[in-house]
């Protein structure tokens, strides 16, 4: 089967959350949705956001890729099913966002941020066919404001993300109700 076929969704965000955190809780429910609903998940492989998703996933069952990089000294988490070993940052964003369907994005640090500006400027560019980037959770929307206030970012470039406030309608954003 192949990748593009089997309909996995990458999930990005922040790895210091901890098991009590918002976007941990949400991740969580993510995982469990989209294993639910027969998509694979794809993440950075290690904590926070990846590992609440990762356990969402497995707990129903659920396929997890884990894109991983040998640089980094960390352990994977121990939800994974599978896992994909680089060398460099730039071949695992590749990795994360080639094999994907479409990306839900939870708050997170400066990897996610690069993480969501990436795929959203080849979504831009059409290096990218089309295909969902939900931004969850409140603070995705100051953040796109702050970005539209102070860079170089039009309204029709906005249109290409979709802001979400709850795991279900993230899910249901970037599955197409599904």
């Amino acid at each position: 089967m192949s990748e593009e076929r089997e309909k996995i969704i990458t999930i990005f965000g922040g790895s210091r959350c901890t098991e009590d955190s918002e976007e941990y809780k949400q991740a969580f429910e993510i995982g469990r949705l989209l294993a639910s609903k027969g998509y694979t998940i794809c993440t950075g492989g290690y904590l926070g956001v990846m590992e609440a998703a990762s356990r969402g996933a497995r707990e129903k069952g659920g396929r997890v890729l884990g894109i991983v990089m040998n640089q980094f000294r960390s352990e994977p988490n121990r939800f994974l099913t599978d896992k994909v070993a680089t060398d460099h940052f730039y071949d695992r964003l590749q990795n994360l966002i080639q094999r994907s369907v479409g990306f839900i994005a939870l708050r997170g640090g400066m990897g996610t941020v690069t993480e969501v500006s990436l795929v959203w400027n080849k979504l831009q560019t059409g290096v990218l066919k089309n295909r969902p980037l939900v931004l969850l959770g409140e603070s995705w929307t100051a953040v796109v404001e702050a970005w539209q206030s102070h860079l170089v970012i039009s309204q029709k470039d906005v249109s290409l993300l979709s802001f979400a406030e709850t795991p279900e309608t993230a899910v249901d954003i970037v599955t197409g109700g599904r």
